[in-house]
This record gives structure tokens, sequence and C-alpha cells, in this order.
């Protein structure tokens, strides 16, 4: 077990490059099962799921190997096609697997996923695509075995919701199927565009990736090829809001910032100064922070859900009554009764949460309840009196590379402790 040791009141002010997307990193490993051949991904950022995503290809007969930040996959003599319960229950996105399994033995068992406890997440719509497709599905004991009688077959699947995870399943299982799959209302996510862009690297002829229509025609095989994964939108959304609720300055590179457009006017909302350029975001919050009116989650290009906690972590110490409404998941406000910890004023029912800015907050003994509220956490605790001692670390190791490490570089003082 490990903790951080956060001493607040340290401004933050430097450069930091961006990591590889973790949202994204994760779909791009499945569908190495899909090639015939060696994968290179640069920029994969060394995290706990990218890890537990080449155990799941190692176990599937792949070959797998790590050197920093780039990950080479050999999926050439793959062979088996179910994943291990304790792997499942690693990462929610463990799921996309299933596309990619299908896709290129035909068949596939594995178990429900995993992953931090945000509400109920159903792969009701992944089944129901994957059905229209040809495939076989029956639930037993909690496995779902899933075979293709007759092959998989292109479809016109029409989602009832822009699920990240069902377009993405689709995509995979549609590569290698035969005839042409359309994708009505899919999700539109810069992950999205970037596992089609390396789909087709591959050799598969995908195209409206990042719209709301994909259109996807079979080819006989993918081949490997190398590719870097694109930068992390929400450790750019995490980084500006440690740089804003310290009163410092940021200079992020290798940030798009195209992807957090829904993102920079909050900030300017609260008073923060936001230069961005295709590859890199300037943020200096040198007044302090005032309130922004309302925060709706949306999927994209909406106000992502996975940067609410993040955000209001900063508007915790904003001037005014900030208002968010939490329109993707059921059960994301989880991290609100360890800021009040903290000495922050959140109220939260239902969607709805009201935040009233305080002018201390304080250092404080919290526990990460899941891999964003963990990172919120960590921001209110870079502003608090005190030091805050956060525990369940590997949440936030999930999706953040050696956080601590990270921050320090730009003058926070942050450590990981052994419990």
């Amino acid at each position: 077990m490990q903790k951080l040791v956060i001493e607040g009141e340290n401004r933050i002010g430097g450069e930091i490059h961006i990591q590889g997307a973790k949202n994204s990193a994760l779909p791009l490993l499945a569908a190495c099962a899909l090639a015939d051949g060696e994968i290179v991904l640069h920029n994969c950022p060394r995290l706990s799921d990218v890890y537990a995503a080449c155990r799941i290809l190692t176990c599937l007969g792949c070959r797998c190997s790590n050197r920093g930040n780039t990950v080479e996959v050999n999926a050439r003599s793959i062979s088996g096609y179910c994943v291990p319960d304790e792997l499942m229950r690693e990462m929610r996105s463990s799921i996309v697997f299933l596309g990619a399994i299908l896709g290129r033995l035909g068949e596939c068992s594995l178990s429900f996923p995993g992953g931090c406890e945000l509400g109920p997440r159903p792969i009701d719509m992944h089944i129901a695509a994957l059905r229209q497709m040809g495939v076989s599905i029956k639930e037993e004991h909690g496995v779902l075995r899933c075979t293709c009688p007759k092959g998989l077959k292109g479809a016109k699947i029409s989602l009832s919701f822009p699920s990240v995870g069902a377009t993405e399943n689709i995509m995979l299982a549609a590569c290698l199927a035969k005839g042409d799959t359309v994708i009505y209302n899919a999700a539109r996510e810069p992950e999205i565009a970037d596992l089609g862009n390396f789909l087709n690297c591959c050799g598969a002829r995908i195209s409206g990736h990042g719209s709301s229509t994909i259109y996807i025609t079979g080819v006989r095989g993918l081949h490997g090829c190398e590719y870097r994964v694109m930068p992390d939108r929400i450790a750019v959304c995490t980084l500006m809001s440690a740089a804003a609720i310290t009163g410092g300055e940021i200079t992020l590179t290798d940030a798009r910032a195209r992807d957090v457009d829904a993102v920079i006017p909050v900030f300017e909302q609260m008073g923060c100064t936001v230069f961005a350029y295709e590859d890199r975001i300037f943020l200096s919050a040198k007044r302090p922070l005032k309130a922004v009116r309302t925060i709706r989650t949306m999927p994209y290009p909406g106000f992502p859900t996975d940067a609410q906690a993040i955000v209001m972590a900063a508007l915790t110490k904003a001037h005014g009554t900030s208002v968010i409404v939490e329109n993707i998941f059921e059960n994301r406000y989880r991290h609100v009764d360890e800021l009040v910890r903290m000495g922050a004023d959140v109220k939260a029912e239902g969607k709805v949460a009201v935040v009233e800015g305080v002018g201390r907050l304080y250092g404080a003994n919290v526990i990460a309840t899941d891999l964003r509220g963990g990172a919120a956490l960590v921001i209110a605790a870079l502003a608090a009196e005190g030091e805050t001692n956060l525990s369940n670390v590997k949440l936030i190791d999930r999706g953040y590379e050696e956080i601590e490490k990270q921050l320090s570089s730009v003058g926070a003082k942050i450590k990981r402790e052994s419990v």
C-alpha cells in the first residue's frame, strides 16, 4: 500500500510534457490483437491499466514488451480467445477486447469488466450491436461466451447513446468482417479518431471516425505498423486545474488545444488567462478565481465527465457559487465527501453539485474514491494549508504517469510513501 503526502500552498509554475492518452492507448492495445504483424506504439503512458492490457494480450498468446514509453506487440501467434476473470476485473475498458478477439478469431469468452465504481455502465449496446453483426452471445455464470457461426458480417448500427466503448467495439469487430458497417450516433471523442487512424495505418478501411457516422469496409487482414498515441486531454485538464488553484502559471507541451475546447472557456470564466496553440497550452492564474455559472457534462464535444471532479477541485476556492450537472454517470460525486473533509463547501444530490467557494482548504487524511476523484483530491491538497495524506493511490496510478514526479517538477511538494 502507498500514499501521497502533499504539503500545500506551493504555487505551480513551469513546463510539463503531456503524457500519452490512457483512454486511447487501451483500445489501441486491444486493436493490436487484430494485426498479423508487429505493432510499435510510441508515447504509450506507463500506467497500471496499460500493463493490465499487456497482460491480457500475453494471455491470448501475443508477445509484448515495454521499453519506457514504447510498447511492442506481435500478435502473429495469437491463439487464445479466453480472458481470465482476474484480468477483466482490473479495468473497465477491458471490454474492448471483445470486438478485437471476435474480429481476429471468431470467438471470445470473457467476464464482465471491472474498473472504478462509477455506477451502472451496462454493455447492452455492445452486445446488441455484435448480435447484429452475426455474433451469438450466451451468458453463463457471469461469463460471456461469444461465437460467430457464419462469420462476422457488416451491419447498419444505430446507437441509442454515443457510447465510446460500444463505438470502439463495433469498429474493432467490423475491420475484418464481411461487407460494410455503418455506425450511426457514434461517439465523437478524439480517442475514437485516434483508434480509426491507427486501424487505417494497419490496413483497415475506415472513414468518418471523429464524426457521428462512421463507415467501415471489412478487409481480409491487418498488418503491423508504427504509431504514436495521442496526448492525454484529461491530464491537460488536471494540470490546468493544479495551476489555477495555486495561482500559478504552466506551459503544457504536446497538448492539443482542440481536444479541450469545451474546458478552456471554463478556466477563462474563472479568471485565468489561457493561450492555446496547436501543440501547447499556456495558463496563468494570477488573479483570484471566480465561480462559473453552470457546467454540464456531455458526450464530446461537450464538457468531459472525466474532467468534472478535477475542475470541481479548483472551483472549491473560487469566489461565488458554481453549479455542476453530471449527465454521464450516476455515481460520480463520490469524491465530494473527501473534499468536504478538507474544508470545501460542496453539496451534491442526484445529478447536481453546488460548489460554494471557500477562502481556505485544510490538509487532511483522505482516500481516493476513483481515478479522477483521486486526482481532484491531489489538486485540492496543492492549495490546502498544512499536510494532506492521500491513500488508495493505486486508483490514481491507473491514469497518471508518476503524478508526484510531474507535479514536483513544477513546484509542488509531494512525495510517495509506503504505508
